[in-house]
């Protein structure tokens, strides 16, 4: 038995307008390391950049047919996460699907398994991340869940989470937690810019961070030429 969940909550549309305009590394820092997705989630062309609420799906090795079922669940701004129910990198995805979630105006797809006809996808401007490019193609005879937490890269996510992706990966940030996470981004994008413009005139980071007294604690000596 499986379960197509409906009407799942979203975040407040303004709200994931601000996370629209942040990077995935500051998000990640903002909210206490947490949240990437595995390394190997890559975009498959750049440079590229979405945020939106998670839909998320299951499909079963080698078959695509839940991701028709998550199509009829998105909506506009949505971005959709597919993981496979076991590791598969076949290629559950192309230009067709890609049309499909283009016209409810999904943001883009993230995907642990294979994604085909790239070049088609790239200047559609659709964009995914996805585990692996691979042209093996699916069947559609297999249902599993929509809508139900899911375990994608590594990450736990829940249906209504914040996806923030760009050209340096894939971040979650869980759903409740969303409005005090992109207060913390918007404090560290202000703290960052004013440090850039000390880096620009010149300042050393040893400075900027005030690392010098927290070297020589450490035992770091400065000895001059020849003087070892």
């Amino acid at each position: 038995m499986a379960i197509c969940v409906t009407d799942v909550p979203r975040p407040d549309k303004a709200l994931v307008t601000k996370f629209q305009g942040a990077e995935v590394a500051t998000v990640h820092e903002s909210q206490g390391r947490k949240g990437l997705l595995a390394d190997y989630m890559r975009p498959i062309y750049r440079p590229v950049k979405i945020a939106g609420p998670a839909v998320t799906c299951e499909v079963a090795p080698g078959d695509n047919w839940m991701i028709h079922v998550a199509v009829e669940q998105c909506q506009s701004g949505d971005v959709l996460v597919v993981k496979p129910t076991s590791q598969c990198v076949d290629g559950f995805f192309g230009d067709l699907l890609a049309t499909s979630l283009k016209a409810r105006g999904v943001l883009g797809l993230i995907i642990e398994g294979g994604v085909r006809d790239t070049a088609i996808l790239t200047k559609m401007n659709f964009p995914v991340w996805s585990k692996a490019i691979f042209s093996q193609g699916c069947v559609k005879e297999t249902i599993a869940n929509v809508n139900v937490p899911v375990i994608c890269a590594g990450a736990y996510i829940c249906p209504g989470d914040l996806i923030v992706a760009d050209d340096d990966g894939v971040v979650v940030v869980k759903r409740e937690e969303a409005h005090s996470v992109i207060a913390k981004v918007e404090q560290r994008i202000a703290n960052e810019e004013s440090k850039r413009i000390r880096f620009e005139n010149g300042e050393l980071g040893l400075d900027v961070y005030s690392m010098r007294e927290r070297l020589a604690a450490r035992g770091l000596r400065y000895v001059k030429h020849g003087e070892q």
